[in-house]
Protein backbone atom coordinates (compact mmCIF):
# COMPACT_ATOMS: atom_id res chain seq x y z
CA UNK A 1 0.00 0.00 0.00
CA UNK A 2 1.44 2.96 -0.94
CA UNK A 3 0.37 6.34 1.28
CA UNK A 4 1.49 10.36 0.34
CA UNK A 5 1.17 13.08 2.99
CA UNK A 6 0.45 16.11 0.45
CA UNK A 7 0.78 18.95 3.27
CA UNK A 8 4.40 20.44 3.71
CA UNK A 9 6.04 18.58 6.94
CA UNK A 10 8.58 21.06 8.55
CA UNK A 11 28.18 8.28 25.46
CA UNK A 12 27.09 5.45 25.50
CA UNK A 13 26.72 2.42 22.98
CA UNK A 14 23.75 1.19 23.84
CA UNK A 15 24.05 -3.54 23.86
CA UNK A 16 22.38 -5.33 21.37
CA UNK A 17 21.45 -7.32 24.36
CA UNK A 18 19.94 -4.92 26.32
CA UNK A 19 17.66 -3.83 23.90
CA UNK A 20 16.39 -6.93 22.82
CA UNK A 21 15.88 -7.70 26.81
CA UNK A 22 13.91 -3.92 27.17
CA UNK A 23 12.01 -5.27 23.85
CA UNK A 24 11.02 -9.01 25.22
CA UNK A 25 9.77 -7.53 28.64
CA UNK A 26 7.66 -4.22 26.86
CA UNK A 27 6.22 -6.17 24.16
CA UNK A 28 7.98 -3.85 21.67
CA UNK A 29 9.52 -4.77 18.27
CA UNK A 30 13.41 -6.00 18.66
CA UNK A 31 15.45 -5.28 15.89
CA UNK A 32 15.98 -8.55 13.95
CA UNK A 33 19.62 -9.11 12.75
CA UNK A 34 19.15 -11.67 10.67
CA UNK A 35 16.72 -10.45 8.37
CA UNK A 36 18.50 -7.35 8.13
CA UNK A 37 21.58 -9.27 6.95
CA UNK A 38 19.78 -10.71 4.11
CA UNK A 39 18.41 -7.63 3.22
CA UNK A 40 22.06 -6.18 2.87
CA UNK A 41 23.32 -9.06 1.13
CA UNK A 42 20.54 -8.82 -1.66
CA UNK A 43 21.86 -4.73 -2.20
CA UNK A 44 24.02 -3.95 -5.55
CA UNK A 45 28.08 -4.70 -5.23
CA UNK A 46 28.25 -0.51 -5.45
CA UNK A 47 26.41 -0.18 -2.33
CA UNK A 48 27.48 -3.05 -0.45
CA UNK A 49 31.01 -1.30 -0.84
CA UNK A 50 29.98 1.63 1.01
CA UNK A 51 29.11 -0.99 3.98
CA UNK A 52 32.31 -0.50 5.96
CA UNK A 53 31.76 3.75 5.86
CA UNK A 54 28.00 3.36 6.31
CA UNK A 55 27.35 0.32 9.14
CA UNK A 56 24.21 -0.21 8.20
CA UNK A 57 23.34 -2.97 10.40
CA UNK A 58 24.69 -1.32 13.26
CA UNK A 59 23.18 2.20 12.48
CA UNK A 60 19.94 0.63 12.53
CA UNK A 61 20.06 -1.71 15.33
CA UNK A 62 21.47 1.51 17.62
CA UNK A 63 18.31 3.33 16.72
CA UNK A 64 16.05 0.20 17.55
CA UNK A 65 14.53 0.16 14.47
CA UNK A 66 12.24 -3.31 14.21
CA UNK A 67 10.26 -5.06 11.51
CA UNK A 68 6.84 -3.33 11.92
CA UNK A 69 7.79 0.21 12.41
CA UNK A 70 7.12 3.13 11.11
CA UNK A 71 9.82 5.27 10.13
CA UNK A 72 10.59 8.80 8.53
CA UNK A 73 13.73 8.97 6.40
CA UNK A 74 14.83 12.73 5.89
CA UNK A 75 16.19 13.44 2.52
CA UNK A 76 15.57 9.74 1.55
CA UNK A 77 17.28 7.71 -1.15
CA UNK A 78 16.42 4.66 -3.02
CA UNK A 79 19.30 2.50 -1.20
CA UNK A 80 19.99 4.92 2.12
CA UNK A 81 17.95 4.17 3.84
CA UNK A 82 14.29 4.00 2.11
CA UNK A 83 15.56 1.19 -0.07
CA UNK A 84 17.18 -1.16 2.85
CA UNK A 85 14.08 -0.50 5.08
CA UNK A 86 10.95 -0.83 2.25
CA UNK A 87 12.77 -4.22 2.73
CA UNK A 88 13.48 -4.89 6.48
CA UNK A 89 10.48 -3.35 7.58
CA UNK A 90 8.01 -5.86 6.27
CA UNK A 91 4.38 -5.47 5.23
CA UNK A 92 3.02 -4.60 8.59
CA UNK A 93 6.27 -1.65 8.74
CA UNK A 94 5.82 1.98 6.77
CA UNK A 95 8.69 4.19 5.64
CA UNK A 96 7.94 7.62 5.12
CA UNK A 97 10.42 9.62 2.37
CA UNK A 98 10.73 13.33 4.52
CA UNK A 99 12.01 16.27 1.77
CA UNK A 100 13.08 19.48 2.89
CA UNK A 101 10.38 21.85 2.86
CA UNK A 102 9.87 24.08 -0.30
CA UNK A 103 10.62 27.02 1.54
CA UNK A 104 14.26 25.88 2.72
CA UNK A 105 15.07 24.45 -0.55
CA UNK A 106 15.30 28.07 -2.05
CA UNK A 107 17.90 28.80 0.07
CA UNK A 108 20.32 26.83 -1.45
CA UNK A 109 21.30 28.89 -4.16
CA UNK A 110 22.01 28.76 -8.18
CA UNK A 111 20.43 25.03 -9.19
CA UNK A 112 17.39 25.43 -7.24
CA UNK A 113 15.65 27.36 -9.70
CA UNK A 114 12.41 27.41 -10.95
CA UNK A 115 12.36 24.26 -12.75
CA UNK A 116 13.64 22.69 -9.49
CA UNK A 117 11.14 24.39 -7.16
CA UNK A 118 8.32 22.96 -9.00
CA UNK A 119 9.58 19.66 -9.16
CA UNK A 120 9.68 20.30 -5.12
CA UNK A 121 6.22 21.08 -5.29
CA UNK A 122 5.14 17.45 -6.01
CA UNK A 123 7.99 15.97 -4.39
CA UNK A 124 5.84 13.80 -2.50
CA UNK A 125 3.22 12.47 -4.62
CA UNK A 126 6.00 11.58 -6.78
CA UNK A 127 8.69 9.68 -4.66
CA UNK A 128 5.43 7.14 -3.58
CA UNK A 129 4.47 6.85 -7.05
CA UNK A 130 8.24 6.02 -8.20
CA UNK A 131 8.65 3.79 -4.95
CA UNK A 132 7.93 0.51 -7.49
CA UNK A 133 11.20 1.05 -8.99
CA UNK A 134 12.99 0.08 -5.42
CA UNK A 135 10.35 -1.05 -3.39
CA UNK A 136 9.41 -4.52 -3.10
CA UNK A 137 5.97 -5.03 -3.36
CA UNK A 138 5.40 -7.02 -0.98
CA UNK A 139 7.57 -4.78 1.43
CA UNK A 140 6.51 -1.82 3.50
CA UNK A 141 4.14 0.85 3.04
CA UNK A 142 5.40 4.15 1.40
CA UNK A 143 4.86 7.63 1.94
CA UNK A 144 6.26 11.12 1.61
CA UNK A 145 5.94 14.34 2.87
CA UNK A 146 7.75 17.37 3.27
CA UNK A 147 8.63 19.45 6.38
CA UNK A 148 7.20 22.41 7.17
CA UNK A 149 3.47 21.41 8.90
CA UNK A 150 2.66 18.03 10.04
CA UNK A 151 -0.67 16.49 9.07
CA UNK A 152 -2.95 15.80 11.89
CA UNK A 153 -3.25 12.02 10.88
CA UNK A 154 0.72 11.84 11.28
CA UNK A 155 1.10 13.05 14.59
CA UNK A 156 2.33 10.84 17.00
CA UNK A 157 2.58 7.85 14.99
CA UNK A 158 6.37 7.32 14.08
CA UNK A 159 8.57 4.92 16.01
CA UNK A 160 11.38 7.12 14.65
CA UNK A 161 13.33 9.51 12.91
CA UNK A 162 16.42 9.22 10.64
CA UNK A 163 18.20 12.29 10.15
CA UNK A 164 21.23 10.75 8.26
CA UNK A 165 23.54 13.14 6.63
CA UNK A 166 21.10 15.48 6.36
CA UNK A 167 21.23 17.80 9.55
CA UNK A 168 23.78 20.05 8.46
CA UNK A 169 21.15 21.96 6.29
CA UNK A 170 18.57 22.28 8.38
CA UNK A 171 21.27 23.56 10.71
CA UNK A 172 22.75 26.37 8.07
CA UNK A 173 19.56 28.01 7.34
CA UNK A 174 18.50 28.36 11.30
CA UNK A 175 19.40 31.61 10.97
CA UNK A 176 17.41 32.70 7.57
CA UNK A 177 13.85 30.89 8.63
CA UNK A 178 13.86 28.89 11.65
CA UNK A 179 14.27 25.91 9.52
CA UNK A 180 16.23 23.93 12.36
CA UNK A 181 13.88 24.59 14.84
CA UNK A 182 11.02 23.52 13.03
CA UNK A 183 12.28 20.45 11.95
CA UNK A 184 12.95 19.57 15.31
CA UNK A 185 9.69 20.66 16.30
CA UNK A 186 8.16 18.55 13.76
CA UNK A 187 9.98 15.44 14.77
CA UNK A 188 8.65 15.61 18.12
CA UNK A 189 4.98 16.15 17.03
CA UNK A 190 5.68 12.66 14.59
CA UNK A 191 7.00 10.61 17.02
CA UNK A 192 4.89 8.40 19.75
CA UNK A 193 6.02 8.84 23.18
CA UNK A 194 8.90 7.46 23.94
CA UNK A 195 10.18 7.10 20.09
CA UNK A 196 13.34 7.79 18.43
CA UNK A 197 14.88 10.34 16.74
CA UNK A 198 18.69 8.80 14.69
CA UNK A 199 21.23 11.31 13.34
CA UNK A 200 24.36 10.47 11.93
CA UNK A 201 26.05 13.35 10.66
CA UNK A 202 29.64 14.95 9.68
CA UNK A 203 31.01 15.86 13.07
CA UNK A 204 33.14 18.78 13.09
CA UNK A 205 35.84 19.06 15.17
CA UNK A 206 35.17 20.64 18.63
CA UNK A 207 38.23 23.10 18.07
CA UNK A 208 36.75 24.81 14.71
CA UNK A 209 35.57 27.47 15.17
CA UNK A 210 31.13 28.05 15.55
CA UNK A 211 31.35 29.66 12.07
CA UNK A 212 32.80 27.05 10.14
CA UNK A 213 30.96 24.53 11.72
CA UNK A 214 27.50 26.04 11.00
CA UNK A 215 26.97 23.20 8.80
CA UNK A 216 28.05 25.28 4.94
CA UNK A 217 30.84 23.25 4.74
CA UNK A 218 28.88 19.68 5.89
CA UNK A 219 29.76 19.48 9.21
CA UNK A 220 28.52 20.15 12.85
CA UNK A 221 29.78 20.14 15.89
CA UNK A 222 28.60 17.68 18.20
CA UNK A 223 27.89 19.25 21.40
CA UNK A 224 25.78 21.58 18.98
CA UNK A 225 23.36 18.95 17.94
CA UNK A 226 23.10 17.66 21.17
CA UNK A 227 22.14 21.64 22.39
CA UNK A 228 20.19 21.72 19.85
CA UNK A 229 17.86 18.44 20.74
CA UNK A 230 18.00 18.81 24.27
CA UNK A 231 16.76 22.38 23.45
CA UNK A 232 13.85 21.14 21.61
CA UNK A 233 12.81 18.93 24.86
CA UNK A 234 14.51 15.79 23.72
CA UNK A 235 16.16 13.19 25.71
CA UNK A 236 19.81 12.70 24.65
CA UNK A 237 20.12 8.80 25.02
CA UNK A 238 23.74 8.32 23.66
CA UNK A 239 26.45 8.08 20.99
CA UNK A 240 28.12 5.72 19.09
CA UNK A 241 30.95 5.38 17.47
CA UNK A 242 30.30 2.87 14.74
CA UNK A 243 30.47 5.54 12.25
CA UNK A 244 33.21 7.51 13.06
CA UNK A 245 36.82 8.09 10.80
CA UNK A 246 39.84 9.03 13.32
CA UNK A 247 41.47 10.07 9.10
CA UNK A 248 39.06 12.95 8.33
CA UNK A 249 40.40 15.59 10.58
CA UNK A 250 38.95 18.73 8.33
CA UNK A 251 40.59 21.87 8.73
CA UNK A 252 38.68 24.93 8.25
CA UNK A 253 39.47 25.40 4.86
CA UNK A 254 38.06 22.00 4.29
CA UNK A 255 35.00 21.32 2.71
CA UNK A 256 33.31 17.56 3.31
CA UNK A 257 32.47 17.20 -0.02
CA UNK A 258 36.32 16.67 -0.89
CA UNK A 259 35.70 13.21 0.31
CA UNK A 260 34.77 9.72 -1.38
CA UNK A 261 32.17 9.40 -2.65
CA UNK A 262 31.68 13.26 -4.05
CA UNK A 263 35.88 13.71 -4.47
CA UNK A 264 34.70 17.75 -5.33
CA UNK A 265 37.53 19.16 -5.31
CA UNK A 266 39.97 16.12 -6.78
CA UNK A 267 38.38 15.22 -10.18
CA UNK A 268 40.97 16.51 -12.48
CA UNK A 269 43.89 16.31 -9.63
CA UNK A 270 44.53 12.58 -9.58
CA UNK A 271 47.19 12.73 -6.80
CA UNK A 272 44.91 15.17 -4.60
CA UNK A 273 42.07 12.46 -5.13
CA UNK A 274 44.27 9.64 -3.93
CA UNK A 275 45.21 11.59 -0.49
CA UNK A 276 40.99 11.95 -0.58
CA UNK A 277 40.49 8.17 -1.32
CA UNK A 278 43.08 7.43 1.31
CA UNK A 279 41.10 9.09 4.05
CA UNK A 280 38.08 7.71 3.36
CA UNK A 281 34.34 8.81 4.00
CA UNK A 282 34.18 11.63 6.43
CA UNK A 283 33.84 10.84 10.42
CA UNK A 284 30.31 10.93 11.23
CA UNK A 285 28.90 10.83 15.01
CA UNK A 286 25.59 8.60 15.69
CA UNK A 287 23.48 10.06 18.30
CA UNK A 288 20.26 8.63 19.54
CA UNK A 289 17.55 10.98 21.58
CA UNK A 290 14.02 10.14 22.44
CA UNK A 291 10.62 12.02 22.78
CA UNK A 292 9.83 11.77 26.35
CA UNK A 293 7.14 9.16 27.50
Amino acid sequence: MLKTFLMPVAALTLAACATADNAATTGAPAFDSARIETVLAAQKPEDQARYKWRHPKETLEFFGAAPGMTIVDTLPGEVWYSGILASYLGPDGEVIGADYSPEMWKLFGAFADEAFLAQKATWAADWVAGSNKWAPADGAKIGGVAYGAVPEEMKGTVDVVLMVRAFHHFNRFEEEGGFRTAALADAMSMLKPGGVVGVVQHRAPEANSDKWAEGDNGYVKQSEIIKAFEAAGFEFVGSSEINANPADRPTETDIVWRLPPSLGTSRKNPELKAQMEAIGESDRMTLKFRKPE
